[in-house]
């Protein structure tokens, strides 16, 4: 009788023991697979697929010029304090890209239409938008080329960094990579709103992140090209004509990027380079993936440059340039 009572005693143990396990695999989550759907869904803070559909909220420096004389936008500076110090746009405040998302929650901007994020060239703020968006502020946006683009005398960035290099480009058509696991992620955290706060809060404030991480320049790019996995983010025909960066594969903006798409065929084990036509818009994906655990990084001045003479639209030129006033001590 006390062997029986031993081991129904053993065997109500080992069932707890084994629905306990149980319960512990089933509360270990896929937290890359969780952010993603759930930022591709509509209970987003976006309220949609933002990456996928409107991701390129960028205005012109007319646009802000424009709104700011009805003080109907808030602007944020987010260059370093000695540039802003030496000259600002009139009424601009200077945010650290770290302590950007900060300000957003500290400040109630509500009785602006627009909010415009500036940087030097358009593409540390196109980054740090891109992560707003994603928060939730629906009505921020990136200036188009920074501050180049409001007036000559800002204009260096990009002016230095337009040109063509014949060997960068080729016209040979790359596969995809198939399709593989996830990045992982290690937030504890379950749901995709906790998730997606831990992300953003990271990537903006850690030292070895934000934008200075998630950049690559040509020559960098060309010298260890086997080392990445180079995203060309434009239409698919013009991939081959006038040509793209060597080594790269085509992803179509708008939706390539889903993860019922081609999400999974960027590799997890590489770093992964992005580019478009201005570096504006890769550095929005750019956010995103960084956001969802790839090493991510964008092409800085996109095919403005490296095939700057072969390029028939989004080119950098002195007509970008406004002119318009500036504040200065």
């Amino acid at each position: 009788m006390k062997y029986y009572s031993r081991l129904l005693i053993l065997s109500i143990l080992f069932a707890c023991l084994f629905v306990n396990s149980c319960k512990e695999e089933e509360e270990e989550i896929n937290e890359a697979q969780v952010l993603i759907e759930y930022l591709e869904s509509a209970d987003s803070p976006a309220g949609k697929d933002y990456i996928n559909t409107d991701m390129n909220s960028i205005m012109t420096a007319e646009a802000v010029k424009t709104a700011m004389a009805t003080n109907s936008i808030y602007i944020i500076d987010i260059r370093k304090a000695e540039d802003y110090d030496t000259a600002h746009i009139e009424g601009a405040v200077n945010v650290t890209l770290s302590n950007l998302l900060t300000h957003m929650e500290e400040n109630d901007l509500s009785a602006y239409d627009k909010v415009a994020i500036i940087c030097y060239s358009g593409q540390t703020a196109a980054f740090g938008t891109s992560l707003l968006r994603l928060s939730g502020y629906d009505n921020v946006f990136s200036m188009k080329f920074g501050m180049c683009s409001w007036h000559a005398n800002f204009a260096g960035s990009w002016n230095n960094n337009i040109g063509t290099n014949p060997v960068y480009i080729e016209t040979t058509a790359n596969a995809k990579g198939d399709a593989g696991d996830l990045p992982e992620l290690s937030t504890g955290k379950t749901t995709g709103l906790e998730i997606l706060d831990a992300r953003v809060n990271y990537i903006l404030t850690d030292a070895e992140e934000g934008f200075d991480a998630a950049k690559v320049t040509n020559q960098m790019l060309y010298d260890n090209k086997d080392d990445y996995y180079i995203v060309n983010y434009w239409p698919e025909d013009e991939y081959n004509d006038p040509g793209h960066f060597i080594g790269a594969i085509q992803y179509t903006p708008g939706g390539s990027m889903k993860l019922s798409a081609g999400l999974k065929t960027l590799p997890t084990d590489k770093k992964i380079a992005v580019y478009c036509y201005t570096g504006q818009n890769s550095a929005y994906l750019t956010a995103y993936l960084r956001l969802i655990g790839y090493d991510a990084k964008s092409l800085l001045f996109g095919t403005n440059g490296f095939m700057y003479d072969d390029m028939t639209k989004s080119t950098w030129s002195e007509a970008a340039i406004m002119g318009y006033e500036y504040w200065t001590p």
